[in-house]
């Protein structure tokens, strides 16, 4: 059945790309595809796909050009519903246009000069290949290219002249470099940044030139920048550039975003040490919090980057709605620049709520949640938020239990502070971007026909960042009490006092347990902070965190006694003793614009000691599910080659100390929202020690990589607006749970056994 649709598939596939020329007009052609061929060492052919003008038809994962077949299905009328259906999900053919060709072989010539191959030259050859189809290939020469043997400045201005000339060191232009225009532009960008910074408020790169002299017969490049003088007009005389400072600093709250003198004098005004507060009504923020989004002050040097910096400080403000600084000469003093920091306020309070419903193993069930937020608790940008949810879920195939079904439930109080306490004691607080001090209080319950399970937790962090693409964090004190208020008899006589089936991991998780947790996150991503398109992204996560250490030393110190199972314990309660580490990298690569290619690996290791031998619950890895080896179930996979015995179970057993996770993803845009991938994951989880519950799970350096499991599939996205819903079908490959043919199921697939289907939001990776 499977293989006779595949054979409609490809049927169809044909006729429609046989009917293609039905849209094309009498004497024209269809761009079939475009080459650019480049023998060089440097080889700019990649480089120059940019520059191109006009692109063939799309294909689905660079393979088949299917939106053009879905448009050849239909027909010319277009008063029938399907042929507008299908030319709308469609493409239509792409009609070879010589002026574009012309055009993309003159910008790729460009290019490469601009590169320094000043006599590089681009030969456009379009070739008929069908009937009406046409290929554009280009040929580059580069030859040779040109360096750069000397630089020389020429600046109109001393007091210009005397900041480059001490900014040389930093200089992009260096001898013996090749000759670049798009360094010469970097150049004059950096130079122009560097000046504003030092009070050349209306300098632009504009007044920075470069002349090449080069001699004959010969690629030595000399160059020469020229910085003119200030001109307010073309048709004035070059005069010097002005240096201001900053004047008069004045925070606008509410009356709009331009300056209009009017409005400004019909405000009220607080007088602060350095700065003025001008606003309506009444005030709805702190003049100190403001104050401390500020890095600029009266009577220093203008410096564009500060600005800059109290522009995104501000914007981070989650009271704020809209901010903008505005600058202008100071009416009594021309070199001196009054700053108006004006922002709007946001709609204080909110109240958002989520409902989803759940699949766990056929088990069906619901959750929802209603959080409130408070923008502006103290009038200081904190931010209140409080969070209800609960869930319901059915549960069947469990035998001798009074339930049968799950309840969660529980609340989460969060608050954030910019700045914070912290920043009282942090010197350098002034050179962040941003900072955050961070207070969460948690209570979840959950109840089960085995079991009811209470974690109440509490933690305290603080976060910064430098720069938008990067964001540090440390839990200073994160504290979670783990409480089992009831176990059923019926799971407690099975699997925890039975000498028979006595399972050591089972039982440790389902002991009263406080985890007092120090921490340290980082993260990067390369397109934060970045407008516009980006052909590549690479992200980074790591974090490092330990538990137990504090109360051990203490424990040490007072030569306490152990408990019964031989534990320190704190206030009676054992705590868990272990330290983890994680990183996360992805990469993202743009094939073209409908096709990209993303990699993914995840490490991770714990490891408890000391007052622990088992990691608690909570920090232990799994792998299986839509985030991680889509062949398998959520917990579905290892540790190692461990197979499954008891379903009832094996969500404990089933989990491990160390993981890791590698994943290819071959993502395309298949028409209107809908996007698919291809993928293949490799991965799973170990022990560090031998646990009897977990025969095969240990980690071997010699023989783990026979234990990685492997599984490909392919996914469906519907990319919406706010959210990315994600349905993705995974299939094993190889399973070291299992011998013989069975490991390989790539060579012997069963569906029923093999397959397994996942829903989701957002992106795995």
């Amino acid at each position: 059945m499977l293989i006779r649709k595949i054979i409609y598939l490809l049927l169809s596939l044909l006729i429609a790309s046989c009917s293609v020329s039905k849209f094309i007009p009498e004497g024209e052609y269809m761009l079939n595809s475009v080459d650019i061929i480049s023998h060089s060492k440097d080889n700019y052919a990649s480089q120059a796909r940019s520059y191109v003008r006009q692109n063939p038809n799309s294909k689905w994962f660079s393979l088949v050009k299917a939106p053009l077949y879905m448009y050849s299905l239909s027909g010319r009328d277009t008063t029938k519903w399907v042929n507008r259906a299908l030319q709308k999900i469609g493409e239509a053919p792409v009609i070879y246009d010589s002026a574009m060709g012309e055009l993309t072989r003159s910008n790729i010539e460009t290019m490469l000069r601009n590169e320094g191959y000043l006599h590089a030259t681009v030969d456009f050859e379009p070739k008929v290949v069908k009937r009406n189809r046409i290929d554009a290939v280009y040929y580059i020469h580069e030859r040779e290219r040109y360096k750069v043997v000397g630089v020389t400045r020429e600046v109109d201005d001393s007091v210009v002249e005397k900041y480059i000339l001490e900014d040389t060191v930093k200089s992009l232009l260096k001898r013996g470099m090749p000759f670049s225009i798009n360094t010469l532009n970097k150049e004059r960008e950096r130079v122009t940044a560097m000046l504003k910074d030092v009070g050349f408020y209306k300098f632009q790169k504009e007044y920075i030139t470069f002349v090449a002299d080069t001699a004959h017969h010969s690629t030595a490049i000399n160059i020469k920048m020229k910085v003119a003088g200030f001109r307010e007009t073309l048709q004035d005389l070059p005069t010097s550039h002005k240096q201001y400072r900053f004047g008069n600093i004045h925070f606008v709250s509410d009356v709009g975003l331009r300056l209009d003198d009017a409005l400004l004098a019909s405000c009220d005004t607080l007088q602060m040490e350095n700065y003025d507060l001008l606003y309506k009504d009444k005030l709805f923020m702190r003049p100190t919090v403001l104050a401390n989004q500020t890095y600029i002050l009266p009577g220093e040097l203008y410096s564009q980057s500060r600005a800059d910096r109290t522009y995104n400080s501000f914007s981070q403000l989650s009271a704020l709605r809209y901010t903008t600084l505005r600058m202008k000469e100071n009416k009594y003093d021309d070199s001196l620049l009054d700053c108006y920091i004006m922002f709007e306020r946001r709609k204080r309070r909110s109240v958002a709520f989520e409902i989803e419903g759940t699949n766990t193993a056929g088990d069906l069930g619901a959750a929802c949640s209603m959080t409130f937020s408070d923008r502006n608790l103290f009038k200081g940008s904190e931010v209140l938020s409080l969070r209800l949810f609960g869930a319901y879920e059915a549960i069947s195939g469990l035998t001798g239990y009074i339930k049968d079904s799950y309840f969660e439930y529980g609340a989460e109080l969060g608050l954030r502070i910019p700045g914070g306490l912290i920043s009282s004691i942090v010197p350098a607080e002034k050179r962040f971007l941003r900072s955050m001090t961070q207070f969460s209080l948690q209570f979840n319950s959950q109840e089960r026909p085995e079991f009811e399970r209470q974690i109440l937790s509490a933690s305290w962090s603080y976060l910064w960042s430098k720069k938008p693409s990067t964001q540090h964090k440390v839990d200073i004190l994160d504290v979670s009490y783990i409480y089992v208020p009831w176990i059923s008899d019926t799971f407690k006589r099975e699997y925890l006092d039975s000498i028979s089936n006595r399972n050591s991991i089972l039982k440790y998780n389902y002991e009263n347990l406080l985890i007092t947790k120090l921490g340290y996150s980082f993260s990067y991503n390369s397109a934060a902070g970045k407008s516009g398109y980006q052909s590549t992204a690479f992200s980074l996560r790591t974090n490092v965190e330990c538990s137990g250490n504090v109360l051990s030393g203490v424990n040490s110190l007072l030569s306490t006694k152990k408990n019964s199972e031989g534990q320190y314990t704190f206030m009676d309660i054992a705590y868990a003793q272990y330290i983890k580490g994680d990183i996360d990298v992805t990469s993202r690569m743009d094939i073209d614009d409908r096709n990209s290619l993303v990699l993914h690996m995840g490490i991770g290791v714990a490891y408890p000691y000391g007052n622990s031998t088992i990691l608690p619950f909570e920090k232990r890895y799994f792998s299986g599910g839509a985030n991680s080896m889509r062949g398998w179930t959520v917990r579905g996979l290892g540790p190692g080659s461990f197979k499954n015995k008891n379903s009832d179970i094996d969500f404990i057993n089933q989990s491990g100390d160390m993981k890791l996770d590698v994943n290819i993803e071959f993502r395309s845009r298949l028409f209107w929202k809908i996007h698919s991938a291809l993928f293949i994951d490799a991965g799973n989880i170990w022990t560090i020690r031998n646990y009897k519950e977990q025969p095969g799970g240990q980690f071997d350096i010699k023989s783990f990589h026979k234990e990685i499991a492997f599984s490909y599939g392919l996914g469906l996205r519907f990319e919406f607006d706010f959210f990315v819903f994600r349905l993705d079908g995974g299939m094993k490959a190889v399973n070291p749970a299992y011998s013989g043919k069975d490991k390989y199921p790539l060579l012997n697939p069963d569906f029923s056994r093999d397959f397994a289907l996942h829903f989701a939001v957002g992106y795995p990776f």
